[in-house]
């Protein structure tokens, strides 16, 4: 029976490692394909996520640096990859866009190191001020981390937490919120933030050897229990 649960659990663990490497290929073509079309202007209308989701998009406005809120434990994007060396913070920030209709978007505007003795020493990062025009990707989030405790309370300074909650942060803002964040793409705006974003590929041969290490623990405890009941079946032979 042991033997029979080891099986069972590498050869469901080395499926779902598959299924995840299928799920990054997937998504990676998907947001290639999305990525391709016209770059569509956020100033233009209230966008909802269905229509803008993995598309190019631009958006003109004015960051409300008063409201930054720092992603903490967030790998540094590197060269392609994520280095879970160096962790860090995602820095978000509302965009109060132009237009004839008064909105904010979110706006994950990069990475930046966290100091190592003292995590409530941030980084310095410079904010443009006044109206730019910035571009980037939109996606439903800035990514998830495992998060422990309740929501930070929004008076809170600095506001390091582990995820944005795009519904909380709608009740706290005054204005109109759209539904997604914008990852800034454009990386020469000389303000201490790194933008060298990962594919969405990035992790699947690790989910391959993963797999690959499950299936074998699954065959080695096929092979145990071949190897110990053909013993035991020749012993009791031998017995008699």
């Amino acid at each position: 029976m042991a033997a029979i649960v080891v099986i069972a659990i590498g050869l469901l663990a080395g499926r779902w490692q598959l299924s995840r490497a299928e799920q990054k290929i997937v998504l990676a073509n998907q947001i290639a394909t999305m990525a391709a079309k016209e770059r569509i202007d956020l100033n233009a209308k209230a966008w909802t996520l269905s229509e803008v989701e993995f598309r190019a998009v631009q958006a003109r406005g004015q960051f409300l640096s008063n409201e930054i809120v720092w992603l903490d434990n967030r790998p540094k994007p590197n060269h392609g990859s994520l280095s879970q060396a160096h962790s860090g913070f995602y820095v978000l920030m509302p965009f109060l866009l132009d237009g004839p209709v008064t909105q904010v978007i979110w706006v994950n505007r990069g990475w930046a190191p966290r100091n190592s003795q003292d995590r409530l020493i941030l980084p310095s990062i410079n904010t443009p001020t006044g109206r730019v025009t910035i571009e980037g990707v939109a996606f439903a989030g800035a990514g998830k981390v495992l998060e422990l405790g309740d929501q930070p309370n929004s008076k809170d300074r600095p506001r390091i937490q582990q995820n944005l909650d795009l519904a909380y942060e709608e009740k706290q803002l005054k204005y109109p919120q759209l539904p997604f964040v914008i990852r800034q793409n454009d990386p020469d705006r000389n303000d201490g933030l790194l933008r060298n974003w990962p594919p969405a590929t990035v992790g699947v041969d690790r989910h391959y050897a993963y797999a690959f290490q499950w299936f074998a623990l699954a065959a080695a405890a096929l092979v145990f229990w071949f190897t110990t009941g053909f013993m035991r079946y020749r012993n009791k032979d031998k017995s008699f």
